[in-house]
């Protein structure tokens, strides 16, 4: 009498097709994983522009129109004012606006990362100094201060954020 013996393992080819899958998964996920960081920076950059221009539109809705001075716009928007826009460190019974912001957030991308120098954009061009944000006072604008060759992913120039 002879006994069967059932083998349960896999074939070499079952094996093999396994690892393939997994390597055409791996090649799919991979890149997309890689640039998950680069994506996280663009954001930031997003909610960081949409921070400063909040603060810079509620100080203005706040000063009758007037936009904090380049000089001194990170103090403007991180101290109380009157409504000439004088700042103090404290509120007082006519520095009674404000503050905007905690703090002046960084700059998330490119080679002027980390930095929170806010730069008059009155004159000179973007990118062209070291600094963060590019901010101009007669209109209230700001943008990131990143040459033109900065771009992201979608080829899309960081200062036109």
């Amino acid at each position: 009498m002879r006994v069967q013996k059932n083998s349960r393992g896999f074939s070499l080819i079952e094996l093999v097709i396994v690892v393939v899958i997994i390597g055409i998964i791996a090649a799919i996920a991979i890149p997309r994983l890689s640039r998950g960081s680069a994506g996280a920076a663009d954001s930031a950059l997003s909610g960081n522009l949409a921070v400063l221009r909040s603060a810079i539109d509620l100080y203005a809705t706040e000063h009758g129109g007037i936009y904090p001075a380049a000089t001194t716009m990170d103090t403007q928007l991180q101290q109380y004012t009157d409504s000439s826009g004088t700042v103090s460190a404290t509120k007082t019974a006519t520095a009674i606006y404000g503050p905007y912001l905690r703090k002046i957030p960084t700059l998330p991308v490119g080679a002027n990362k980390g930095s929170i120098v806010v730069l008059d954009g009155s004159s000179g061009t973007v990118g062209g100094t070291a600094g963060a944000w590019f901010y101009n006072a007669t209109t209230g604008s700001v943008s990131a201060n990143c040459p033109d060759a900065e771009v992201d992913a979608s080829n899309k120039k960081y200062n036109t954020y």
